[in-house]
């Protein structure tokens, strides 16, 4: 145990880990530079606090940057330090949290310095799918340091202190930090795509006891991480009056009412989290066409088609569910494709990277329609045609290449509108329903909205033991 409690790193550490469970590591290793006047002794472990805890239980490896030495800039030695933490992590296949509030590079060493950042991203990458990663930001986090928190599997901000950039707002071409603060965290939170929080210190520390509860340990652990005291069976009652907003959804179908979303800012018409069925950890991937508020009201409306950003969100979540072997489920209710200028130029690439995600997921895969999934926006999310182990429908779901009015419109463009409305119906009945869809086998079951839960229960349990070959390749280029 180490006796310096006094220091904000090491403060931050207690309150996240289990009572008196911390073990520090390191705590002697200094500076070795003396340039510039640099003395060891005013150095001590470095400006950061490393070791392990527990967690609920479950073993951690921590390391916190104290910003009251020397700026908690990033050396030689605390560089080394960090690269410590993360070898014993991949070594005992047990999570690596990290805690920023730092200075930058630090000057005096220069070169030494940057070859520690060099160190820092090589054991990001090498422990990526390996072990969770998480990086919680309580001050400073610029330049090249903010590659850090976006290497991480998940990364949180505190709202008020927490500080992440490349460039200084100043530092923006035609920007000022009193017109725009790009380095505060709602600024990064709703556009940078690698934060899944912002809040106080103390609900950060709490998301993250809930985050590493949720999670297996690493890439070989079980995805069974809770036990489950909700009944399998439950009904979930009045879910079709909010499917719009798959937060209510999801927090219907999961144990306990509880979802744990990620990446909530970003890319809001795309719901992505973590949730649980009989105690098995289960990713989810949504289309979101509305928010409603803890009084049931709708705050929020978003139309329902595919962005670039929703897209780019939901493959990035998909790949780390598959890294771990976390089953993936998907709510798909979207009709086509965002038309703006901004989506012209990046949907394509955005959209090749969410279907090679789901079609590369050798995890178990759940598809959920519950309401439209028109055109080839349906396709990508999840449907039988790239991966779908089972594809569940609401019975009044729409599955078809369009509305059905708009086909009937376009195949007969002379028609009235009394043989308009005839011809869609017919359409509609013959081409565009979730019945029409299961009789072609792309849907496996049609199911009542309150039956979800009790449904994809048994299916994810059916699946616990999938095992798909891999295909003799290096690795995919998207």
């Amino acid at each position: 145990m180490s006796s310096n409690n006094e220091n904000l790193a090491m403060q931050r550490i207690a309150r996240l880990v289990d009572e008196n469970s911390f073990m520090e590591i390191g705590s002697l290793v200094t500076a070795r530079s003396t340039d510039f006047n640099m003395d060891a002794a005013k150095a001590p472990s470095d400006g950061v606090v490393t070791g392990h805890g527990l967690i609920d239980g479950n073993l951690v490896f921590i390391y916190s940057q104290d910003a009251s030495v020397l700026n908690g800039t990033i050396g030689e030695m605390h560089a080394k330090k960090i690269a410590s933490v993360y070898d014993m992590a991949m070594k005992m296949g047990a999570p690596v949290i990290g805690f920023i509030d730092c200075g930058g590079v630090r000057l005096q060493e220069s070169v030494d310095a940057l070859d520690g950042f060099g160190l820092i991203y090589a054991k990001e990458v090498a422990a990526s799918g390996m072990v969770p990663q998480i990086c919680g930001v309580f001050g400073n986090c610029g330049g090249g340091l903010s590659v850090v928190p976006a290497l991480c599997d998940f990364a949180f901000i505190e709202e008020s202190k927490g500080r992440m950039f490349i460039n200084p707002a100043d530092a923006v071409s035609g920007n000022r930090a009193e017109v725009c603060d790009t380095a505060s965290a709602k600024f990064q939170g709703e556009n940078n795509g690698c934060v899944d929080f912002t809040g106080s210190e103390d609900e950060i520390m709490a998301r993250i006891r809930q985050l590493v509860c949720m999670l297996p340990n690493n890439s070989e652990g079980d995805v069974y991480t809770g036990s489950c005291r909700d009944d399998l069976n439950r009904a979930c009652e009045s879910m079709e009056n909010m499917k719009g907003d798959p937060r209510y959804l999801l927090s219907q179908i999961a144990d306990g009412h509880a979802f744990f979303e990620t990446k909530a800012d970003f890319a809001k018409n795309m719901v992505t989290g973590l949730f649980q069925l009989n105690g098995m950890t289960v990713g989810a991937v949504a289309n979101c066409t509305e928010v409603y508020d803890a009084q049931g009201s709708c705050t929020e409306k978003f139309t329902s088609t595919l962005t670039a950003r929703g897209c780019s969100k939901a493959a990035d979540f998909i790949q780390f569910c598959d890294a771990f072997s976390i089953p993936v489920l998907s709510i798909t209710n979207v009709t086509g494709f965002n038309n703006t200028m901004c989506s012209e130029k990046n949907l394509a690439r955005a959209l090749a990277r969410m279907t090679s995600a789901f079609a590369n997921a050798s995890c178990a895969k759940v598809n959920l329609i519950t309401g439209e999934a028109y055109g080839s926006a349906y396709v990508f999310m999840n449907s039988k045609s790239i991966g779908a182990d089972f594809v569940y429908a609401w019975q009044d779901a729409k599955i078809g290449a369009m509305d059905a009015v708009m086909a009937a419109k376009i195949m007969y463009p002379d028609a009235g509108a009394e043989e308009i409305k005839s011809k869609a119906a017919e359409y509609e009945s013959l081409q565009d329903s979730a019945a029409a869809a299961a009789a072609r086998g792309y849907v496996d079951r049609i199911i009542a909205p309150a039956d979800s839960r009790k449904y994809l229960v048994a299916a994810f349990e059916m699946l616990y033991t999938k095992y798909v070959q891999a295909p003799e390749k290096k690795h995919g280029t998207r």
